[in-house]
C-alpha cells in the first residue's frame, strides 16, 4: 500500500499485487521497488524460534507487465473480482522461474524500466518468456520505505453532523447502504463469524482437518486475452453463472467457496469443507461438490467467442488434513480470513497434476469415500514440494446415494 499497489488476494504462501498503469508510466519501477523492499523485510523472518524448532521464511516475487479483464461476477448473493488473462499467468510464471531472495521480471515488464535497475539474465527461459533478475543495489536512503503516488479517490466515512435519535438511525442506514454490497464478496460462514467476533476485532484462530477442493476452470481465463468487446458479455455472464452455480452446490452440501483465486495454469476456485461446520462425511460431500462441479461445467452453455462455442473443461484437485485457519494480518488494518497448510497446497498440486475432466484425491480421502464412490488408482506420483511420491487416485462417479442428511 505504502507502494502505490493494490494487494489482490493471499493464499496462505503466494500473493498477488496490482499495479495500475499510471500517467507517469512508472508502475512497473513501483512494482519493481516494492519487490525489492519485501525481500529486505524478510530478513526479519530468517530464524523464527518456536516450540518444535527454528525455522527460516523466504520469498521469490515475480513481474509481469500487460493488459487483462478485470471483472466482478456472481450474483448480489456472491460475488468475487477477477483478473483474467494471460497477463497474470504471466506473472505467476516469472514467480516460479525466479529466485529465492530475488525480484524476477519478464522481458516485456523489464522494457519497461527505462534502465532505472540494474538487472542480470536469469538462466530460467520457458516457452515464451525470458526473465531477468533484479539487482538490489540501492541504499536504503535510496530505494526508500515507501513511494510517493497520486491520491486516489476514497470513499469519504460518516460525517455525523446530527445527533438526535433519528439522526442516528438515518446515517446507520445510509452506512448500511454503502457496506452491503460489499458483504457479497465474503462468504456467508466467514461473513457470520466476523459479526460474532467483532467486539474482539480479530477471529479466534484455530486447527481444524478440512477437506480442501480447489476447481480450475478451463476456457474462461485463455478466451479473455483474444475476446472483442462484443464478446466480453456472453464471456463475463456464463463465467457468473458457472461461479453461482458451483457456489450454490457448494452451500448446499456444507461447504464454503472462499474464493476465485490465481495459479499458473488459470483461475481458481478454493473450497472446503469442515472448517466452520464439521461433519465425519466432510471427504464424501467433498467428492459429490466435485461431481456436481463436473455436471455444472459439462452441461453449462458455452459461450461464442466470433461466433463459435467456446470449449469449457475443468480440472480438480482434493486432500485433506489439518490446517490452520486464522485471520492474516494486521489486527487495525488489512486482514483476511485464510486457511493454510499442507492439505491446501496438496489439493492444489493434485490440480495441476490432473488432466482435462479429472478429479485427482489424496490417499486418506479416497479411503475416507470409498465405499460411496468408484475411484481408479493412479499409482504413485510425483507432486512439487512433496519429498516423495504420493498414491493418488481418480474420482469416477458415485456408487450409494445414501442421503442420511447429505445433500448430495
Amino acid at each position: 500500500g505504502e507502494s502505490g499497489g493494490d494487494l489482490l488476494e493471499f493464499t496462505g504462501d503466494a500473493m498477488l499485487v496490482q499495479f495500475l498503469e499510471d500517467v507517469q508510466g512508472d508502475d512497473t519501477g513501483q512494482a519493481v521497488r516494492t519487490g525489492l523492499r519485501m525481500q529486505r523485510a524478510m530478513a526479519h523472518f530468517q530464524n523464527i524460534e518456536t516450540p518444535q524448532g527454528t525455522f527460516s521464511l523466504a520469498m521469490r516475487a515475480g513481474i509481469h507487465a500487460g493488459s487483462y479483464l478485470a471483472a466482478d461476477l456472481g450474483t448480489p448473493r456472491r460475488m468475487a473480482h477477477v483478473l483474467l488473462g494471460r497477463t497474470v499467468q504471466r506473472a505467476k510464471k516469472a514467480e516460479s522461474f525466479g529466485q529465492v531472495g530475488r525480484v524476477c521480471v519478464t522481458q516485456e515488464a523489464g522494457d519497461r524500466l527505462h534502465g532505472l535497475f540494474h538487472v542480470e539474465p536469469s538462466h530460467a527461459e520457458s516457452e515464451r518468456d525470458r526473465y531477468a533478475l533484479i539487482q538490489d543495489n540501492f541504499s536504503a536512503e535510496a530505494l526508500g520505505e515507501y513511494d510517493i503516488s497520486l491520491n486516489r479517490r476514497r470513499l469519504t466515512s460518516p460525517l455525523l453532523m446530527d445527533r438526535s435519535q433519528e439522526g442516528l438511525i438515518r446515517e446507520i442506514h445510509h452506512a448500511l447502504l454503502r457496506v452491503q454490497p460489499l458483504a457479497s464478496y465474503l462468504p456467508s460462514s466467514i461473513l457470520d463469524v466476523l459479526v460474532e467476533a467483532a467486539a474482539e476485532r480479530q477471529v479466534p484462530p484455530d486447527f481444524p482437518t478440512p477437506t480442501v477442493v480447489f476447481v480450475n476452470l478451463m476456457g474462461f481465463p485463455e478466451a479473455a486475452d483474444g475476446a472483442s468487446p462484443e464478446d466480453l458479455p456472453e464471456l463475463t455472464t456464463s463465467f457468473s453463472k458457472a461461479l453461482a452455480l458451483i457456489d450454490a452446490a457448494t452451500k448446499a452440501k456444507g461447504g464454503v467457496l472462499q474464493k476465485v483465486t490465481y495459479h499458473a495454469i488459470g483461475s481458481d476456485i478454493l473450497i472446503y469443507f469442515g472448517v466452520f461446520r464439521r461433519h465425519r462425511e466432510d471427504a464424501v460431500r467433498a467428492a459429490s461438490l466435485a461431481l456436481a462441479v463436473r455436471d455444472i461445467v459439462t452441461q453449462l452453455p458455452p459461450p461464442h467467442m466470433a461466433g463459435n462455442p467456446l470449449m469449457l473443461d475443468y480440472r480438480i484437485g482434493i486432500a485433506a488434513g489439518s490446517v490452520f485457519a486464522a485471520e492474516i494480518g494486521e489486527l487495525r488494518g488489512r486482514r483476511e480470513f485464510n486457511i493454510l497448510g499442507d492439505p491446501v497446497n496438496t489439493a492444489s498440486r493434485l490440480m495441476t497434476l490432473a488432466e482435462k475432466g479429472d478429479i485427482l484425491l489424496t490417499q486418506d480421502v479416497y479411503e475416507a469415500i470409498a465405499p460411496c464412490f468408484r475411484c481408479k488408482s493412479l499409482g504413485m506420483q510425483a507432486l512439487k514440494g512433496k519429498a516423495h511420491d504420493q498414491l493418488v487416485y481418480a474420482l469416477q462417479q458415485e456408487l450409494v446415494a445414501q442421503r442420511n442428511g447429505i445433500n448430495r
